[in-house]
């Protein structure tokens, strides 16, 4: 009889949110050094993908409002991706000044949150992409997509997942190489996201696909593994579990990074990245946020990772 982990890859590619999504839902201001030494432990640690800011208007984001310097600041690395949420035209404007070759795109598929999120309609928000996308292809810049409350909203309760995969193959036909999909709410559990994932992959190729998963129940690496299963081959996470959303009231931290690495490396699965310095990124990342952080790796600590 088959099973689950007959499916899995021998590699998987780890996209980090931890410096955007993590710090931007912490309540007393990050200063951009203190964003800078997290942003290089990570590097140090071997995240090649590393979404550092958010071009956002500093009023609905006060955390990010330094993301030029931020941006400007980062030191480039050989073999690293770094990107930044752009909502906008003047974000993607900012992005460009600050030297920034990736950008992302952001919207719910739940009408409701993307609202409270973005303050758009979900076609309001499409009308800005299609201008903003090409843009900033023609400019040179990758655009990666999100596409948010997945599995579930806040405000509406459960979501149509074909709302969702119209969005992405829309997101996918205007210019973006990925689309990101988000249990922005952390409610999913296998069964549903093998359910979501099948419906997705009927009609888009799965590198074009990734997760982000958050952990507010438990069940984040149990939805990794029915992704990675299914050909899923680029999974978000957040350093030490950092994160949740502003705007959808009970979501917690991200998937920790640290958890996901150790998961996949006890798997013999490649993600490029060293656990004993993951690790150490983790305890910069509460060190700058000043306060204990979530995730289980992190909190844990490490038995030998080597070998």
């Amino acid at each position: 009889m088959g099973s689950i982990l007959d499916q899995l890859p021998d590699s998987v590619s780890i996209y980090e949110v931890g410096p955007r999504d993590g710090l931007q839902n912490e309540a007393s201001t990050v200063g951009t050094v203190r964003k800078l030494r997290l942003i290089e432990a990570l590097i140090e640690a071997g995240c090649k993908r590393v979404e550092i800011t958010s071009f956002v208007s500093p009023h609905w984001i006060p955390q990010l409002a330094d993301a030029d310097n931020v941006a400007s600041m980062t030191q480039a690395r050989d073999g690293v991706t770094l990107s930044a949420l752009c909502p906008n035209a003047k974000g993607l404007a900012r992005a460009q000044a600050a030297g920034m070759h990736e950008i992302a795109v952001f919207l719910s598929a739940s009408e409701t949150h993307n609202r409270r999120n973005i303050n758009k309609s979900v076609d309001e928000a499409v009308a800005v992409f299609r201008e903003l996308i090409p843009e900033a292809r023609a400019l040179g810049m990758r655009v990666r997509g999100y596409v948010s409350t997945v599995w579930g909203c806040p405000y509406e309760g459960d979501v149509d997942p074909r709302r969702a995969l119209e969005l992405a193959k829309t997101l996918l036909s205007l210019g973006c190489y990925e689309i990101s999909l988000g249990d922005t709410l952390g409610v999913g559990t296998p069964r549903q996201t093998e359910e979501i994932l099948q419906l997705m992959l009927s009609e888009l190729p799965a590198n074009q696909l990734a997760m982000h998963m958050h952990d507010t129940r438990g069940q984040a690496l149990a939805n990794v593994l029915v992704g990675l299963s299914l050909g899923i081959r680029t999974i978000d996470a957040a350093i030490a579990g950092l994160g949740g959303c502003p705007y959808a009231p009970g979501a917690s931290g991200n998937l920790a990074t640290e958890d996901l690495v150790y998961m996949l490396h006890h798997m013999g699965i490649a993600t490029g990245i060293d656990p004993e310095k993951l690790w150490d990124a983790g305890r910069v990342a509460e060190a700058i946020v000043r306060h204990e952080l979530p995730g289980r790796v992190h909190r844990a600590g490490l038995r030998s990772l080597k070998g």
